[in-house]
Formats: C-alpha cells, sequence, structure tokens
C-alpha cells in the first residue's frame, strides 16, 4: 500500500473535522491530525509527519550533481556550481548544459548560461511565475 502525500493527510484532517463538527462534535485541529495518524498505523501524528516528510524528501543535493528540472517554464539540464543554506531554504547555482530562453516574445531574447535560486525542501523555489508555477524546480538527473 502506498503512503499518501503530507498535503494529502493534512487534507483529511481538516475534512474530518468539518464532518465531525456538522454532527455535533467538536475536536481541535491536533486531535483530528492524531486520529488520522493512527487510521495510517502511526502511533501519533509526530510519527506520521517523519515518516512521510523523509518520504517525499528529495535526495540530497551535493555540489557537482548533475540536475534536470525547469526554469521559467524552460526545461534544462546541467551541474550544481555553488550550494548553500539549509534544507528549507538552500541556495543553488546551476551551470545549464545548454542555454535557456527565459523569454516568451518574439521580439527579443534572454539566454541563460547559468541560473541562481532559492529552493524548498521539495527542490522547488518558493516564488512562482505569474501562473502558479515555481520558477525554479531541481531534481537529481537520472544516472
Amino acid at each position: 500500500m502506498t503512503q499518501p502525500s503530507l498535503d494529502t493527510v493534512k487534507a483529511h484532517a481538516k475534512a474530518l473535522r468539518r464532518a465531525l463538527q456538522a454532527r455535533g462534535s467538536v475536536i481541535s485541529h491536533a486531535q483530528a491530525l492524531e486520529l488520522i495518524a493512527r487510521q495510517h498505523g502511526a502511533r501519533d501524528w509526530n510519527t506520521l509527519h517523519a515518516r512521510l516528510t523523509q518520504r517525499n524528501a528529495p535526495p540530497e543535493l551535493a555540489l557537482g550533481d548533475r540536475v534536470a528540472g525547469s526554469y521559467l517554464g524552460q526545461a534544462y539540464t546541467g551541474e550544481i556550481t555553488a550550494l548553500s543554506g539549509p534544507a528549507g531554504h538552500r541556495q543553488v547555482e546551476i551551470k545549464l548544459d545548454r542555454p535557456v530562453d527565459t523569454v516568451r516574445f518574439e521580439s527579443f531574447s534572454n539566454w541563460r548560461h547559468r541560473i541562481r535560486g532559492t529552493l524548498d525542501q521539495d527542490g522547488r523555489s518558493p516564488r512562482k511565475t505569474s501562473d502558479g508555477a515555481p520558477q525554479l524546480i531541481v531534481e537529481k538527473a537520472p544516472s
């Protein structure tokens, strides 16, 4: 049986809380999380949270790693040339194998040979494009 994502179990807790409240039983959000954790075979919420966070965590990035992803909607491959900061707020610089054009207009171009950004624990930038997508997504390239 596959484990759900952390976002999915949090949504289940919110739905459970609303359903119980509609029937006259008021519980806290923390109590709802504990109930959902037990439904997934965990001792408590902290145990389930740790299990799901570890399972959903991206492989640790390192200097010199080959990576792939998207930058401003453009696919890229490259190599990490600089890396700093904690896992939830990691600064990364990537030297691209091939430049990417970050402008979507025919009238001009902006070719990037290197890109920099800040990544969360999922390898995605907290900054978003106008359509809501992360500006930068970084994943380890397949070996």
